[in-house]
């Protein structure tokens, strides 16, 4: 079933579980080449403009000119000439030109879907019983609402979006490279009829709503499968919703697309070589932890080798890995599953985050007994996930002896390419460049000046900052000994680029700010 609305047709019917959602333009795209007015895009009706793949362009001399790839059409042309009373005049472009420019004006978007919904007064749930809610959740004004917000998040690199109710208003932003963005909401009283929508997508529980819910949904957008990972939280103003969203055709980065410059990938990929131990990645929740050891499978993946991971929950699918999620409903967590892989005869096994001392005791006898296993650890640097280990119950000497490396990484934003233009360094900061450097650092950085393809942040996508710590003998002793993290580190900086360094080279090469590399490391990075 299809509804028409605002010169769009949104498509209402979700299936259980893979659903399809029509493209949305969002606000942040840059403009069409194509400069037509919002009086000029009324002279044409939008279905007679999608149907026939046309665009209104001006009115000049009593003529209307279109764009059109396929000229000639006499037909269509005294359609034209019917509805506006003008003379036609085709110009020829591309197709592909003229689609992306009809998609980006004649689509709704939420704004103005919202601003459509405030003008009519719709009606709300406030006060409303468990079934009004259910029948409003399935109403089309609701449907298609719901159907623009996940759009529009896809369409803007979202990677989660916020639904989070007030006493007189609702909050609803997205999170796009690591930051929340606010955006207009919707009216407070369609609050929980909006909520319910995206429960029944998810097949959660509509009448549960004081205890916290998780739901999953999938849908099809452009042709690409969008996993989406809901969760409600009860508030004193009514439930706060998150959903995660994750691209499953997404490709999976290299190491220096991700960041790492090539010496460091060239010992990288040395330690992952080996046929045993374990390889951790650190860093805080959202650091891009995981999406480096999808980029260190792919690079160690040969057909020879079994490759297993357990992850919570699969984020990307590698062809040729078996891949398992974590069930803890029926109490398949990480450490059960680690015990049924280990009888699976693997060469390498991935466990998506080490959470406690049986998880971590396992992985480690699994890499003293012949495996690979690489996991990932919240700590905030390199050396941290030793003292880690140990806090959670594990012997020291299990630890030396199984540990070969660590990838301490924060994820910062890259300055935007489109509006990227150059600004003086500080003195004291220009010091510290030339003293990391060797003097090769020019005296001036980098910062985005804000434009259309970044929605006016000076930012535009993220880029890694790293420190690699390989394990060695001198390192391994001080394990056994017991010594402090402090102890550790310092022995660890003698051959290890810190993540201090990194930033301040990613900055000097204009990748990203510094104002972007105090806001991540609260300043641990620039001391």
């Amino acid at each position: 079933m299809a509804i028409k609305q605002a010169g769009m047709e949104v498509d209402t019917d979700f299936a259980p579980k893979i659903q399809e959602l029509e493209p949305v333009q969002g606000s942040g795209v840059a403009a069409s080449k194509f400069p037509v007015s919002p009086e000029l895009l009324r002279a044409l009706p939008a279905d007679f403009v999608k149907l026939h793949k046309i665009l209104p362009l001006k009115i000049q001399d009593g003529c209307l000119h279109i764009a059109t790839a396929t000229p000639g059409n006499a037909r269509v042309i005294d359609d034209i000439r019917l509805l506006t009373g003008l003379e036609v005049v085709e110009e020829v472009f591309p197709a592909e030109e003229i689609a992306e420019t009809v998609t980006e004006r004649y689509q709704v978007t939420v704004e103005k879907m919202i601003e459509k919904m405030a003008a009519g007064r719709a009606v709300g749930g406030e006060g409303k019983t468990l079934h009004d809610i259910e029948v409003m959740a399935n109403e089309p004004t609701v449907v298609n609402l719901v159907n623009l917000i996940v759009s529009t998040a896809i369409q803007e690199r979202a990677s989660d979006i916020h639904i989070v109710p007030f006493e007189n208003f609702l909050q609803l932003r997205y999170r796009i490279d690591g930051l929340l963005q606010e955006t207009a909401p919707p009216p407070r009283q369609l609050h929980a009829a909006i909520v319910s929508r995206i429960k029944i997508m998810a097949d959660m529980n509509i009448a549960e709503r004081f205890m916290p819910q998780d739901g999953h949904i999938q849908i099809h957008h452009r042709g690409a499968r969008v996993d989406i990972r809901v969760g409600t939280m009860p508030t004193i103003y009514g439930e706060s919703l998150v959903m995660r969203l994750l691209e499953k055709s997404n490709r999976v980065q290299t190491l220096e697309e991700l960041g790492l410059d090539p010496a460091r990938a060239t010992t990288l990929s040395r330690l992952v070589a080996k046929p045993h131990g374990l390889f951790l990645t650190t860093g805080p929740t959202g650091s891009g932890k995981t999406t480096t050891l999808y980029s260190i499978l792919q690079s160690i993946y040969r057909p020879e080798l079994k490759i297993l991971t357990i992850e919570d929950p699969v984020e990307y699918e590698m062809p040729g890995v078996a891949q398992i999620p974590v069930r803890p409903t029926r109490n398949f967590t990480f450490a059960t599953g680690l015990r049924a892989i280990l009888r699976q005869d693997p060469d390498v096994v991935m466990v998506g985050e080490i959470r406690d001392s049986e998880t971590a005791e396992i992985a480690i006898r699994a890499a003293l007994t012949g495996h690979q296993v690489f996991s990932t650890l919240h700590t905030n640097d390199a050396t941290g996930a030793v003292t880690r280990l140990v806090d959670m119950g594990i012997e020291p000497f299990l630890v030396s002896s199984s540990l070969e490396g660590v990838l301490a990484q924060r994820l910062v934003r890259r300055i935007c390419s489109h509006c990227r233009v150059t600004s003086p360094a500080a003195p004291a900061l220009r010091h510290q460049l030339e003293a990391i450097s060797g003097g090769q650092i020019s005296s001036e950085l980098f910062q985005g000046t804000g434009c259309e393809e970044c929605r006016g942040t000076g930012y535009r996508g993220r880029v890694g900052i790293f420190e690699l710590l390989a394990i060695n003998n001198e390192l391994r002793d001080l394990i056994l000994q017991k010594r402090s993290n402090a102890e550790l580190k310092a022995a660890a900086q003698r051959t290890m680029v810190t993540m201090h360094q990194d930033a301040l080279e990613k900055a000097a090469a204009g990748l990203t700010t510094l104002e972007e590399i105090l806001r991540v490391s609260s300043g641990d990075l620039l001391e």
